[in-house]
Formats: structure tokens, C-alpha cells, sequence
């Protein structure tokens, strides 16, 4: 089978980089993709266009979440059956987590659409702003079950060592909205609604790809519903194990919410300033986290497996990996800040605002690998309740409050101090449950 051979007998080294570079391209892809919006809206020159992609992100990070808490709960899971040799509970688990993004999906929309016109304003859309927030809401909404189909068949296909299939559909995905944002913003004057048309149809396109893989070469991946719907109860298990990615994910959304509503108090420039300073900083932390996504598997297979040297061994050697790929990313990250974020604004008083607050987004960058090795460590092991706490710090037990604390004794600038101070301390925590965990192990060994 493919996947003994990834996680079992190859070097760890060559284990590592044959799922981390994958899951890699797929963020930098994810960056691309998460970026192209952003880009083409900006060539308006309209800002008010800029603040609503922002502003609207949030909802969208919400449904992201559901889909990361099927993938990643669902990935762990399936590795883990694997590397005890239990095929037919692996194929379980690949059922439950199709079908579950296929209602999850239709829920979503159903719930979007439903309280677009009272959520927006609640979110930090303004007058100046609000038609074109309402556009682009209503149209991606459409598309929400596409993005949690997409997103969770391409997590969890990595389970069964499809490690480039998974690459590929997220890719294809990714590759298509960027062709068509251009043509429907720009060509056609569409604006924000171009965007949102070209990120459905995005969706679309990864979910057929793997559609087929799943028809055609799939040995886990399935749609059984029969399979589903007899092992019902085991959705609860992919779902709570799943929890710390998607609860990560929706915290991330609502601090990006109540960072808005404090920057709304400076203006719908400042809104656009911050989400420029993020778009420029978010390749960091996205690249090691998706080096401690890609080599989950990895961690589940061997726990699974009882192999706890070549655990420690792949644990090791992951930090030193995200260690490093954080001083790099950040030094470039901070150096070519002004190219970065002019990108995105055009206005250069807006631009230079975006700029001042990107070096408090950079000075935890070499070390929050650290963070996501932890809580990737504690899915791996089947510690949910554990990675649900962990996932809990960064995004919402301290970064919500400390945008409040740093905002009230430094002003705007303290909303980006905040998100230093979160790392910072969350990398501390992430870093000694690790140690405790490994350790345990190694003991009960």
C-alpha cells in the first residue's frame, strides 16, 4: 500500500518532505488564492471595494471551519485506522466526512443567506461600503458547499498517502479563480461580485477533481452512504477531534471582526491598512502550519502504530523545519513589505499606515511552528479535548482580550501589538504541553 510505505519505511527526513512540500505548494496556493481577490479589487483604486472583502472574510473563515474540522479530524482518524490495519473503519470515516460536508454545506447557506442584511453591519460594514459587502456575501454563499466539499475531500485524501492528488485539486481550484478574477472584475467591471463568481466556480471545479479520484483510483476515499449512515454516531468523534482547526479557524474570524470594529473608529482606511498589513504577513505563519498539517498523517499513522521513536524522531525534526522556514519568511516577509502591500492599496497615506503596523505581525514569525506542531500533535495522538484548548489560545482566550488591552494603551498600532503578544505566549504554552506529551509517551513506552 502507498501510505505504508510514506509513513512506515521511508527516512523520516524523506517522509517529512514528501507530505510537508505538498502541503506547502497547497498554502502558498491558498496564499494566491486568498491574495487574488484582494489584488484585482484593488487595481479599482476603490477602497470601499478592499474594506468589503475584509469585512465579509470573516463569515467565510466560519464555513472554512466546518470544513477543516471534517478534514483535519477526519485525516487524523483515518491515518490512525490505517496504521493499526483497520481498512473498514478508515473507509468509515472517509464516508462520514463526504456526506457531512455535503449538509453542513447546504446548512451554511441556508443560514448566510438568511441573515446577510442584519449580520454585515454587525461585522463593521459601513454605509460607504455595505452594497458591495452585501454583493459579494450573497454570491460566495452560493458556493459554500463546494468550499467545504473541496476543502474536506483534499485534507482527508492525504490520509491514504494521495498526497499530490491532494496538491492537484487544490491547485486546479485555486488556479481557476485566478484566471477568471481578472476577466469578471476587471474585463467585465464586476468588481467585488467578480470576485465572489470567480470563487465559486473555483470550488466548483476542485470538487469535481476530486470527485473523480474518488470514482476512479480512491482506496479509502468514498461516498458509501450506506457505510455513513450505519456508523452515524462516529461523525461526533471526526467532529470533536476536528474542533481545535475549525475552533482556530472561527476565532480567527471573529478577532478579525472585533479588530474591524476598533479600526472602524479611525475609518474604512484603517480597515483597509490592517488587511493589507495581514495579507502581507500571512505567508509565515500559513507556511509552517501547512508543514504541520502535511505531516499529521505522519504523526497519526505512528502513534497509531505504537512507534514511538520514529514519533519523537519526526516531532524533532518538524520544529527545527519550522523554525527555520519562520526566520526566513519573516525577514522577507518585513523587507519587502512596501512591495508587498502596494499591491493591494493604492493610496499611498493607506499603504504607509498598512506598513507601520507590519513589523508587530513579524516578531513572533520564527517561532509559531512550534504552536501548530503542538496542536497538530494533539489531533495526531487523539487528545481532543487537549487540541481544542490549545486551539482555544491564540485566536481567542488571548488575542480577543489583548486587542482590547494593547487598543486602549496604544491605539490603533496596539490592535497589531495584540497579535504579537498572542503568539508570543501561545508559542510558550504550545511548546511545553509538547514536551509533556512526547514525554509521556516515551514513558508509557
Amino acid at each position: 500500500m502507498q501510505y505504508e510505505k510514506l509513513f512506515r519505511r521511508q527516512s523520516v527526513w524523506k517522509s517529512i518532505f514528501s507530505l510537508a512540500i505538498p502541503s506547502v505548494i497547497i498554502i502558498l496556493v491558498m496564499i494566491l488564492y486568498n491574495m487574488t481577490d484582494m489584488f484585482f479589487v484593488g487595481q479599482l483604486g476603490d477602497y470601499n471595494q478592499v474594506a468589503a472583502v475584509s469585512v465579509v472574510g470573516p463569515l467565510f473563515s466560519v464555513a472554512a471551519a466546518v470544513a477543516t474540522m471534517l478534514g483535519s479530524g477526519g485525516c487524523a482518524l483515518i491515518a490512525g485506522a490505517l496504521g493499526s490495519d483497520d481498512i473498514k473503519r478508515a473507509k468509515t470515516y472517509a464516508s462520514l466526512c463526504g456526506w457531512g460536508s455535503v449538509g453542513f454545506g447546504l446548512l451554511i447557506t441556508v443560514v448566510l443567506l438568511l441573515t446577510k442584511n442584519a449580520v454585515l453591519p454587525l461585522l463593521g460594514a459601513t454605509e460607504e461600503f455595505l452594497p458591495y459587502a452585501e454583493s459579494y456575501m450573497g454570491i460566495c454563499a452560493l458556493g459554500v458547499p463546494f468550499l467545504l466539499a473541496s476543502t474536506t475531500l483534499g485534507t482527508i485524501i492525504r490520509a491514504e498517502g494521495a498526497v499530490r492528488q491532494g496538491m492537484t485539486g487544490g491547485m486546479i481550484a485555486t488556479l481557476t479563480n485566478m484566471v477568471l478574477d481578472p476577466l469578471f472584475i476587471l474585463v467585465m467591471g464586476m468588481g467585488v461580485a467578480g470576485a465572489a463568481v470567480a470563487t465559486v466556480i473555483g470550488n466548483i471545479v476542485g470538487t469535481l477533481y476530486y470527485a473523480y479520484f474518488m470514482w476512479k483510483k480512491a482506496t479509502v476515499l468514498n461516498m458509501n452512504a450506506h457505510l455513513a449512515g450505519k456508523n452515524f454516531r462516529l461523525l461526533f468523534q471526526i467532529l470533536a477531534l476536528g474542533m481545535p482547526n475549525a475552533l482556530s479557524s472561527i476565532l480567527s474570524g471573529f478577532a478579525s471582526t472585533f479588530s474591524n470594529r476598533l479600526l472602524g473608529t479611525y475609518g474604512t482606511d484603517a480597515i483597509a491598512a490592517m488587511a493589507a498589513a495581514g495579507k502581507t504577513t500571512m505567508l509565515i505563519a500559513m507556511l509552517q502550519m501547512g508543514i504541520c498539517i502535511g505531516i499529521q498523517p505522519l504523526l497519526a499513522y505512528n502513534y497509531g502504530a505504537k512507534d514511538i521513536p520514529r514519533l519523537k524522531e519526526v516531532i524533532q525534526k518538524v520544529a527545527v523545519l519550522t523554525i527555520g522556514v519562520g526566520i526566513v519568511t519573516g525577514g522577507f516577509c518585513y523587507l519587502c513589505r512596501h512591495q508587498i502591500i502596494s499591491m493591494f492599496i493604492k493610496d499611498i497615506a493607506v499603504a504607509h499606515l498598512g506598513e507601520g503596523l507590519v513589523l508587530f505581525l513579524v516578531v513572533a514569525s520564527p517561532m509559531i511552528g512550534i504552536y501548530y506542531l503542538s496542536t497538530n500533535f494533539m489531533q495526531a495522538s487523539g487528545k481532543a479535548l487537549l487540541a481544542t484548548v490549545m486551539s482555544l489560545l491564540r485566536q481567542g482566550v488571548l488575542l480577543i482580550p489583548f486587542l482590547y488591552l494593547f487598543h486602549a494603551f496604544m491605539g490603533m498600532s496596539g490592535i497589531a501589538a495584540a497579535h504579537m503578544a498572542a503568539d508570543l505566549l501561545s508559542v510558550a504554552i504550545g511548546g511545553s504541553v509538547l514536551f509533556c506529551q512526547l514525554h509521556k509517551c516515551m514513558h508509557a513506552e
